[in-house]
């Protein structure tokens, strides 16, 4: 019996070490999520504050100082810590000015496909028949549909603008907020709660705002949080192609566009913006995924 003793603490060691790995990833998380939250935070502020912190006039050219490498000390007397580009004019403001743009048009179509897609998903939970049958099908028509297609043949008819790009750019998350809902909803529309609810009078539109819209609330930030990620990139793609924001007014993809004539000369023209925008997106989208394993019970243990 006390030889078996030894024997069995091994195993003991080998089965207790896979449960404390998963411990110490929670523990160092947190510590990557605050250094996510704390990016995106300065991000708005630079935005917010661009024409405080932005060192020059992001439209302002000069000819003399065109593709001047980063330097403290340029031809034309000004600090260019990231470089200028072809018509002069600074990297580093026309970066911080094309935060706004990127961030202003990424919050504003998230806002327009969540709306969309909550009632559309809520809807369809619900009333169930033709309803659910018409959302599900437009849905579906949607994904089949390369979206960049139509987005390009949109703004070609109506002309590259805020609003359109908001739009459009909202119109192709929607799908995600109407498909998740919908199936949240018909779990809930069948619990003891609703249902009793239902029997001592409430109306739809009680039972809908007071009991399920907070039960699926959680679920609605972590798609808008992955979805903000992907309209930031989705805008920085249509500017690229020239059906964004259009110049001078600094946007990311624009810049990236712009520089991509002179990588072999001026590679920070491109490179500057394009660090910016996989940076922003990589960190939103991370941080969307942590949203998810907070707020979802059935993850935390994962």
């Amino acid at each position: 019996m006390a030889s078996s003793i030894p024997a069995s603490a091994p195993a003991d060691a080998v089965l207790a070490a896979p449960a404390a790995r998963p411990r110490a990833r929670r523990r160092r998380t947190p510590g990557l999520v605050l250094l996510g939250v704390g990016f995106v935070a300065l991000l708005l502020l630079l935005a917010a504050a661009a024409p405080l912190i932005a060192p020059q006039d992001p439209i302002r050219q000069s000819l003399r100082g065109r593709l001047a490498a980063p330097t403290w000390n340029g031809t034309d007397g000004h600090a260019h810590l990231l470089g200028t580009d072809h018509l002069g004019r600074d990297v580093l403001s026309r970066v911080i000015w094309g935060s706004r743009v990127s961030l202003v048009i990424g919050f504003a179509a998230v806002l327009v496909g969540g709306v969309i897609g909550s009632a559309a998903g809520l809807a369809a939970g619900f009333s169930r028949g033709r309803m659910d049958a018409i959302v599900m099908t437009l849905a579906d028509a949607q994904l089949a549909f390369p979206f960049i297609l139509l987005a390009i043949g949109i703004i070609a008819v109506l002309g590259p603008s805020f609003p359109t790009l908001v739009v459009v750019i909202g119109l192709s998350g929607w799908v995600s907020y109407a498909r998740i809902l919908r199936s949240q909803v018909l779990v809930l529309r069948s619990r003891e709660f609703v249902e009793s609810i239902h029997a001592l009078g409430g109306s739809l539109a009680r039972v809908v705002l007071r009991h399920v819209l907070p039960n699926v609330l959680s679920s609605i930030v972590v798609i808008a949080t992955l979805e903000l990620a992907r309209a930031i990139v989705l805008e920085a793609t249509l500017s690229f192609l020239g059906l964004g924001i259009q110049p001078p007014t600094p946007s990311w993809g624009g810049m990236v566009q712009e520089g991509r004539e002179y990588l072999d000369s001026a590679w920070w023209i491109s490179t500057c913006p394009g660090i910016v925008l996989m940076v922003t997106s990589i960190v939103v989208s991370r941080t969307g995924d942590w949203l998810r394993d907070v707020l979802d019970p059935t993850l935390r243990g994962e």
